[in-house]
């Protein structure tokens, strides 16, 4: 495999989701809602999606790929509904295979 240093290769990312976490203190473990079991020791953290899905990270993963933006509040941010779709992805979906269909 050939990897090229030209700099218009390169480009920046960042995760798409906001999470809220807390690092464990003492071994932990838990079944998510699909059965599966996570098990967490002390430094690792519990890490809560914005759909309530838990899970657990190993410390290193987690502090390599997250960076702390702040306190988690009661509410998720609210998101800025001009950068919304108009309409929800599945919707589109379903229209466009009308659309095929016909």
């Amino acid at each position: 495999m050939h990897v090229s240093n030209a700099a218009s290769e390169w480009r920046i990312y960042r995760t798409r989701f906001l999470i809220s976490a807390r690092q464990l203190t003492e071994s932990f473990s838990l079944v998510d809602a699909l059965g599966r079991e996570h098990h967490g020791e002390p430094g690792d953290y519990l890490v809560e999606s914005s759909d309530g899905a838990q899970r657990i990270a190993p410390r290193e993963i987690f502090e390599d790929i997250y960076v702390p933006i702040g306190a988690a509040g009661e509410n998720w941010p609210v998101p800025d509904k001009r950068a919304l779709p108009l309409e929800p992805a599945a919707a589109r979906r379903t229209a466009s295979r009308r659309a095929i269909m016909v």
